[in-house]
């Protein structure tokens, strides 16, 4: 590890430690841990699906085992007896050691570092004690009720071809998805949409032109902003949209258990719609542009012209193309942050990008927000227009659905 790697991530064991300190917690005591989480997972490698499940996880035993103390909020399924004086922040720390450790063996060490930090600058005592034991009793919880959620289930994709016949032999990312436990969907299939435009229609030529004109490496269409956009958001991994919550946990006034809440409530909705998407996606086993623009010759539309040796501007991912997931994953955040925020003032929306150096976008706007990164697959070559706009609708229903059984909020 250089140097400079190995002081960012001090600092941010000192920074998590600081803001766990004091007698009772803070509200941005979750959004520190939060933090810190995400860097584990990011440094774990875990593909985007994984990881999004196991901070859905994370953060939902984080919202269990503080509102277990505070009842802010009715209890729900998971009753926990906790000691009078339990220490909120003692028992956040405990409730995200416990899940990272049993979900990331191999991370084992950061975290008990981030851990042990933490607990050096709360007071021993009590309070310290029935905290800790309250997050481990929360992490077991949701840990045992995930267990057989169906992420461990072995994968049997069955490549399609003919006896003899070469095909690219990476296999295709999570294909037991669909066949997942979701946190609030009743079925993964709940929200799948209709097909993609039929090779003849207008709307697939329409689709086809426009990412073949935009998406390509080396487009002269795509302007230099649309290129920053396209770098922007070849970060798939759950901190760049936890950035985004973080704008609205992190305004004044805010309380623990309800940034918890919130945490909680866009961490589920995150993992239901990979899981959602992921259904569609093999239900329906469409094709990526790479494949589409340099076979524009076989799709029986006169109006797509074939492109023989036209590659995307980033890797295309190795699932099927429709519907897109970026866009379900923005359309589930931006739905739950709007339903937290209400028809009040939108604070201003931040987050940074590892594939952008670590630039930060903002909006003033949510649907602003959830366009882009629609945009965002168009530009870098991956999704065709109306995949996009069905990955985004798709992501408004399951936000919705979390919004209503997570934060009570309903249309």
């Amino acid at each position: 590890m250089n140097e400079t790697r190995k002081h960012r991530r001090m600092a941010l064991v000192v920074v998590v430690a600081s803001s766990l300190a004091g007698p009772r917690a803070k509200s941005d005591v979750v959004a520190d841990w939060n933090v810190r989480a995400g860097e584990i997972v990011v440094d774990a490698k875990l593909g985007a699906p994984h990881a999004n499940r196991v901070l859905a996880i994370v953060q939902t035993a984080a919202y269990e085992a503080a509102n277990a103390i505070t009842r802010r909020y009715p209890a729900g399924g998971l009753q926990l007896d906790v000691a009078p004086g339990a220490a909120v922040d003692a028992a956040i720390a405990a409730a995200n050691r416990a899940t990272l450790a049993r979900l990331l063996p191999a991370k084992q060490a950061a975290v008990e570092t981030a851990y042990h930090a933490a607990l050096a600058l709360i007071a021993d005592g009590p309070a310290k004690t029935a905290g800790i034991e309250a997050g481990e009793r929360a992490a077991a919880a949701i840990l045992a009720s995930r267990i057989d959620d169906g992420a461990a289930t072995g994968e049997t994709y069955r490549p399609y071809t003919t006896a003899g016949v070469y095909v690219p032999t990476a296999m295709p990312a999570v294909p037991q998805w669909p066949q997942r436990k979701p946190w609030l969907m009743t079925s993964p299939a709940q929200f799948r949409p209709g097909p993609p435009p039929a090779l003849t229609s207008a709307s697939w030529a329409r689709d086809y032109d426009e990412i073949k004109a935009l998406g390509g490496k080396s487009s002269t269409r795509r302007t230099a902003e649309q290129t920053e956009i396209a770098r922007f958001w070849e970060a798939t991994l759950p901190p760049i949209y936890h950035g985004v919550v973080r704008s609205v946990t992190n305004l004044p006034g805010r309380e623990v258990t309800q940034n918890a809440r919130l945490f909680a409530a866009v961490a589920q909705a995150m993992d239901d719609a990979l899981i959602a998407v992921m259904d569609a996606k093999y239900h329906y086993n469409s094709w990526r542009p790479v494949t589409a623009i340099r076979n524009g010759d076989i799709d029986g539309n006169d109006a797509t012209e074939r492109d023989p040796s036209w590659t995307p501007f980033i890797d295309t991912p190795m699932h099927p193309e429709y519907p897109c997931a970026h866009c379900i994953l923005s359309g589930a955040v931006g739905t739950v942050l709007q339903a937290e925020i209400g028809e009040g003032t939108l604070p201003t929306l931040t987050t940074t990008s590892v594939t952008a150096n670590g630039a930060a976008r903002s909006w003033t706007k949510i649907d602003v927000f959830m366009q882009e990164v629609a945009n965002a697959r168009i530009y870098e070559g991956v999704h065709y227009r109306t995949s996009t706009e069905v990955g985004t609708a798709m992501g408004k229903q399951i936000g919705e659905l979390a919004a209503a059984k997570c934060l009570g909020r309903l249309k």
